[in-house]
């Protein structure tokens, strides 16, 4: 294995003296340029990386940001982060990646990792039993943004897709075009953007007439495999023969519901209209095309960045928050064509 790097390293190579070398890796002291630009060459040629813990300890910047997320892995998550890095990254800062899958401790231990690795300040995406930890972080002065989701009643930052409008503007949709009997189905977990998501799906039926039937409600339990997913989906559909469209509030639901409706031999939108939070490739390709809600990732993505640098360069006041929620586009395709012409 090969030894890495150090500033003495550097220093000897230049034929200069460690403290001088430190001073201009760090932009301090009042270095000539051409030796500032003889040991910055030398350091990017032998391949020298500062150690940013050690950094952060004696400058207290450590120019990271922690990212805490649903699951990285996830389309959603995945653009987003690429979006955060790439802003990072034009001003001069490296991401940590940390993800949750909406479990509390896993979330408590990745603060607490990112809280001992000193980083400068923290995107989250936020959900019930985090509230402690974050205000935590706020109280030692780090700055803080919250993505996807917020702690309703706390005073931070955040930046999400508006849920209740989308849902809603999704629901008449159906309505217009004929359908009535809307099911409706989500995921267990206590989330403000599902309460909201519910909360669109119910005033869209009260406005137009439509009387709630709490049997067309599915939630389904985040953590269950997906076999034992799809079949309890199955069977919510073949128990409603009346519900005549569908609406998943999340992108793995929708592509579970694609699975279903292929496997239980129905027919889009003759049998059972269909629309799904989020677009991605297959909700376009698959026929008849899928009626989508397309979150504004970008926008999400880059207002939380900048948000957080403004933040980290005190540009921002004091407890001043910044609260943000992002209309979604409804890409509509023929799972959604009206009744009389499908």
């Amino acid at each position: 294995m090969s030894k890495k790097v150090s500033i003495k390293d550097i220093a000897k190579l230049t034929n200069t003296s460690i403290t001088t070398v430190s001073f201009v890796l760090n932009g301090k002291g009042h270095i000539s340029k051409e030796i500032s630009k003889k040991i910055l060459d030398t350091a990017k040629e032998i391949g020298y990386e500062p150690n940013r813990m050690a950094i952060g300890l004696r400058t207290g910047v450590s120019k990271v940001i922690g990212l805490v997320v649903e699951n990285i892995g996830g389309p959603f998550f995945g653009e987003m982060s690429k979006v955060i890095e790439a802003e990072a990254e034009k001003s001069g800062y490296r991401i940590i990646y940390c993800s949750t899958d909406n479990q509390v401790n896993k979330g408590k231990e990745a603060i607490r990792m990112l809280t001992q690795q000193l980083v400068d300040g923290y995107i989250i995406t936020p959900f019930k039993g985090l509230e402690e930890e974050v205000l935590k972080l706020i109280d030692q002065g780090k700055p803080v943004v919250l993505v996807d989701g917020y702690f309703p009643g706390l005073n931070i930052s955040h930046v999400l897709v508006d849920n209740y409008n989308s849902v809603l503007k999704a629901v008449n949709c159906f309505i217009e075009g004929g359908y009535r009997n809307i099911g409706f189905v989500t995921s267990d977990l206590d989330l403000i953007q599902l309460d909201e998501r519910l909360s669109g799906y119910k005033s869209a039926l009260i406005s137009n007439g439509i009387k709630e039937n709490p049997a067309l409600i599915f939630k389904l339990p985040y953590l269950l495999d997906k076999s034992e997913g799809l079949k309890q989906i199955k069977t919510f559909i073949n128990t409603h023969p009346e519900m005549d469209a569908i609406l998943f509030t999340t992108n793995y639901l929708g592509v579970m519901g694609i699975i279903c409706v292929k496997e239980l031999g129905l027919h889009i939108p003759q049998d059972l209209a269909f629309i799904s939070f989020d677009d991605t490739e297959i909700f376009s390709v698959y026929p008849p095309g899928i009626t989508t809600i397309q979150q504004p990732v970008y926008q999400i993505a880059k207002y939380g960045i900048d948000i957080l640098l403004s933040q980290m360069k005190g540009s921002t006041p004091e407890n001043a928050a910044t609260k943000l929620q992002i209309a979604s586009n409804l890409i509509e395709r023929g799972s959604t064509v009206a009744k009389n012409e499908s």
